[in-house]
């Protein structure tokens, strides 16, 4: 492990690609939050990290309870000092977040939608300032094929996407210069080892084959270190779709 770094956020800390950046960061030296609705895995996402050397802590937050939220990272700021890190990439698997299909997509679907990306504003807000007068951070989003692609089944979620991913790319060029770096990961696929690889996994019937639609987590958390790392774009594209 490199020298200790400051702290780094991962909101929607869930078995697959949350973990799988947990790790990843921890392995460059971050003190790792993790952040998820339920605390009912912290307890082994905890002792994963710490039989890897890890230091982390988790907090019970839904990312929609804003004062919840911010409360979190004021509290990760102080246990843990500055939040050098963030990545923002919650998701459910629960009924109510399934898409609604653009041609029945009201302007209720997409307000329910958008929930999931007003927190990712309130959540730079409150950290880049300090990114900024130190000169270093980042901060990284997670969204879907449909941002760049049109998905019309996908409908609302898709203007959801579209949003999280342009919140990123113009936050990578307004921050040019500040030492501050702001990316956005692109997926096309199930992620492995994730909730919803478990839910489509567990009904084939209802959902398909999932064989030759996965993405490798621990494959995206690399590629998501190396753009922080080297920031030469401000977005990647990973999808089982070509």
């Amino acid at each position: 492990m490199s020298v200790s770094r400051g702290a780094a956020v991962v909101i929607g800390a869930g078995p697959g690609l949350g973990m799988s950046v947990a790790h990843r960061l921890g392995r460059e030296g971050h003190t790792v939050a993790l952040v998820s609705r339920s605390d009912a895995r912290h307890a082994a996402y905890v002792s994963s990290l710490a039989d890897a050397g890890v230091k982390a802590e988790a907090f019970a937050a839904d990312v929609r309870d804003r004062g919840r939220l911010l409360a979190v990272l004021d509290t990760v700021a102080e246990r843990h000092g500055p939040v050098e890190v963030v990545y923002y990439g919650p998701g459910s698997a629960d009924p109510g977040s399934h898409p609604t299909p653009i041609l029945q997509a009201g302007a209720d679907d997409v307000r329910r939608a958008m929930e999931w990306a007003y927190p990712a504003v309130e959540v730079a807000q409150r950290v880049l300032p300090g990114m900024v007068e130190r000169g270093k951070g980042g901060l990284l989003f997670a969204t879907g094929l449909s941002a760049v692609t049109p998905m019309p089944a996908l409908g609302n979620l898709a203007i959801l996407s579209a949003s999280l991913r342009t919140y990123a790319v113009t936050l990578n060029a307004a921050l040019a210069g500040t030492g501050v770096y702001a990316g956005c990961l692109v997926i096309g696929g199930v992620i492995e080892r994730g909730d919803i690889h478990g839910m489509i996994s567990s009904q084939p019937e209802r959902y398909g084959p999932v064989a030759g639609m996965t993405l490798d987590p621990d494959a995206l958390a690399e590629a998501a270190w190396e753009m922080y790392a080297t920031r030469d774009r401000a977005e990647a594209t990973f999808s089982v779709f070509g």
